[in-house]
């Protein structure tokens, strides 16, 4: 096997791989409507950045949350997403979930209490935040 097979039997699997993962988000965004609605999206928007240069700020944080917050800061500020943005519905799905998954993991090393402390929106922003990344009220 030469150099060019194997580029293109990785290329190839790289894409049919890319196209499952655009197949399962777009399933579970039709199976979860109420998880966040582009209307929520965008008002949160703000409240969110926001929150994410208060937690940058906040040297009382492990150096490891800073960084996630940091890298979430550089992937939104990006361009390039996983999913282009112009794709209905699963278009902002993807930021949706990696800023989910951000603030799951900065909820799982230091506890809910610094998203708490620094949001500065709402309340019922806080909850949909919360919400969106498996914070429960009954896990509380």
């Amino acid at each position: 096997m030469n150099v060019w097979s194997a580029v293109i039997a990785i290329v190839s699997g790289l894409l049919v791989l890319y196209a499952v993962l655009l197949i399962l988000l777009a399933l579970y965004a039709r199976r979860h409507p109420e998880a966040v609605s582009m209307k929520e999206a965008l008002r949160l928007l703000p409240d969110l950045l926001h929150l994410l240069r208060r937690l940058l700020a906040d040297r009382s944080l492990p150096r490891g949350v800073r960084a996630r917050a940091l890298l979430l800061v550089v992937y939104l500020a990006l361009p390039i997403d996983l999913v282009p943005d112009f794709l209905p519905v699963i278009g902002y799905a993807d930021d949706a979930i990696i800023v989910a998954l951000v603030l799951r993991s900065v909820i799982r090393r230091v506890g809910p209490g610094p998203l708490e402390q620094q949001w500065p929106g709402t309340p019922t922003g806080l909850a949909l935040i919360q919400r969106l990344a498996g914070e429960s009220d009954a896990a509380r």
